[in-house]
């Protein structure tokens, strides 16, 4: 029997009644491992169909998986519900402390339900759930302050995490997140607006206790192979050095990096916001995820005068990456770093996504420019490329959702193109704004068919890059890359292994780590379990009301050239009928 080693407590949460259980499903994490595999059968479970994402019964799924707390790299919590954002399925992944200390509290998964009647905060230590008032940090601007506060007031430090939302969270905007440890983030699809819409300001875990493995030796010695791998690989040493933002220059030569809502994918003031300029001018520390080697996170220290006193400066210490620096910089056509830390520093206090703030500010600027809305909309501010004073307002008025306006920018891009026009160029797909690679059609199908309508569902910008700069692919075979690219990283996410380490974690390498804790599986099950959670996502998504036939394309993806030269409307129309086919 492998539950002995494997973490299969499910700890569930009722913010309505404040009650709390425990659930042994060895069942569960023995078919489908752990992470993703989990969290989609325990969201078929829990989230009654079509639910509002703002209802009770909208659960929250916190997952992690069996190797946490063993290797390195294992380090990311699956969270999983339904978004308010698309209405469909919400799929988002977080490093930092939150896994090892979900699991050290000793559980695979966490479940959520309810809404509390009073602004709450959870407590979770081992075995014990502490519902906490939080109405004295409900209302806090900066999500900074509300961390320092519950970290000065609760016990366990080192293997804790702190999960919390911002006022963006509390006020319901569709793509608010939740930040843990300060500078990680479950980012997208709007977990934020579900944690506000339960009054449930934030999570508090953390535990201590040893975990078993089947033979201590062949452990050790398949931990120091998979460490040496990981600390030895040219490209995880690229994560440390520069961290994603050395994707700036690169993408800005091949003709990919999306600037000015997408009007051109060349920026031609790249050099003066790269990952290296970062670097040189900027970098602070850098900071690691709980089992990590390499260490990419990467934290810029900006200082500035503190009010009219001489001498007397404050230092802002802002995480950045290459996201973030697409989102809230070249898109934008923002070139000084200073202006973009400073709006990335207002993203990150008030909880919003970066990704889908930064694409939201860019259609509304493409708006005002084209007289689609005028500055009566804007309330007089002059969205102009590159003026990052105008967008920190910006941002303040979309979490006030203050007036019709700015409510429609607090739904998404989709949304507000509804409303007001300019639906040809918002670049939304399928309710998700688009993410920072316009390298071909591998990266924009990749998205349009990706479970979660993500980037990181199967990195179709690296299809485009490896292969079809080289060679032209069909339709059929561009799916078929796509898709077995997104049944691996099912396992991968399951086993909740960065996405960073996949060269690391080969199928070899992960049979033999799940030999360590019970698991006796060969290739062929292995794919076969990717595939299926795969199946498994879909199923949740079409019972929510998906269908392939009912999207949205918008033109300015094609009327941009890539690097790989432009492609037409056809194609990803039939790419799409193509897996509409595989998944019925």
């Amino acid at each position: 029997m492998i539950y002995h080693y494997i973490p299969s407590n499910i700890l569930y949460i009722d913010l309505s009644s404040n009650k709390f259980w425990v659930e042994k499903r060895q069942d569960l994490f023995e078919k489908y491992i752990g992470g993703t595999g989990i969290a989609i059968q325990l969201l078929q479970e829990n989230c009654p169909k079509g639910c509002d994402p703002f209802s009770p019964e909208n659960p929250i799924i916190f997952a992690v998986g069996p190797l946490t707390g063993l290797f390195p790299l294992a380090s990311k919590t699956v969270a999983m519900f339904k978004s308010p954002h698309t209405g469909n399925l919400g799929e988002s992944h977080c490093g930092g402390r939150s896994a090892v200390a979900i699991r050290m509290a000793g559980y695979g998964a966490i479940v959520i339900k309810g809404i509390s009647n009073n602004p709450t905060y959870l407590a979770i230590y081992d075995n014990k759930v502490h519902f906490r008032d939080a109405s004295t940090i409900w209302g806090m601007e900066s999500i900074f302050t509300v961390g320092r506060i519950i970290r000065e007031n609760e016990p366990g430090s080192g293997l804790r995490t702190i999960m919390r939302i911002g006022s963006a969270g509390e006020r319901l905007v569709s793509y608010a997140c939740v930040t843990t440890e300060t500078y990680r983030h479950f980012g997208r699809l709007g977990l934020g607006a579900v944690f506000g819409s339960k009054k449930l300001k934030a999570v508090v875990v953390s535990g201590k206790r040893s975990l078993k493995i089947k033979d201590s030796k062949y452990y050790q010695n398949l931990y120091d192979e998979v460490y040496n791998s990981a600390v030895n690989s040219l490209v995880m040493q690229k994560y440390h050095d520069l961290g994603t933002a050395e994707n700036i220059l690169p993408l800005n030569e091949l003709g990919g990096l999306p600037t000015r809502n997408l009007q051109t994918a060349r920026f031609e003031n790249a050099s003066k916001i790269s990952g290296e300029v970062l670097a040189q001018g900027y970098l602070g520390r850098r900071l690691a995820c709980s089992h990590c080697p390499i260490g990419c996170i990467h934290i810029a220290a900006l200082r500035e005068p503190y009010g009219d006193e001489p001498y007397f400066y404050k230092t802002s210490m802002i995480c950045y990456d290459y996201e973030p620096m697409y989102a809230l910089g070249t898109m934008l056509g923002i070139s000084k770093p200073e202006g973009f830390l400073k709006l990335m520093e207002q993203v990150e206090k008030r909880g919003l996504d970066s990704m889908s703030t930064g694409v939201v500010l860019a259609w509304a600027t493409e708006a005002l420019e084209k007289g689609i809305i005028t500055e009566k909309e804007t309330k007089g501010i002059k969205l102009r490329w590159g003026d990052y004073n105008s967008y920190i307002e910006a941002v303040k008025l979309i979490v006030d959702k203050s007036d019709g306006f700015y409510n429609a920018l607090a739904h998404g891009v989709e949304y507000a193109a509804s409303k007001y026009g300019g639906k040809d160029f918002a670049l939304s797909f399928m309710g998700n704004e688009m993410p920072g690679y316009h390298t071909g059609p591998g990266a924009h199908v990749g998205v349009f068919i990706g479970a979660r309508h993500s980037h990181l569902d199967n990195a179709g910008y690296s299809i485009d890059q490896k292969v079809l700069v080289n060679r032209k692919l069909t339709p059929d075979e561009l799916v078929e890359y796509l898709l077995k690219e997104e049944y691996w990283r099912q396992i991968l996410s399951s086993l909740v292994i960065c996405f960073f380490a996949r060269g690391v974690y080969t199928t070899d390498i992960v049979l033999k780590a799940l030999q360590t804790v019970g698991y006796d599986l060969n290739e062929n099950t292995l794919h076969k379990i990717g595939e299926e959670i795969h199946h498994e996502k879909y199923k949740f998504k079409i019972r929510e009301g998906f269908n392939f036939d009912d999207f949205h394309i918008p033109n300015r993806i094609f009327d941009t050239p890539t690097p790989i030269g432009e492609f037409d409307r056809n194609f990803v129309l039939k790419a799409v009928k193509i897996i509409k086919k595989k998944i019925s």
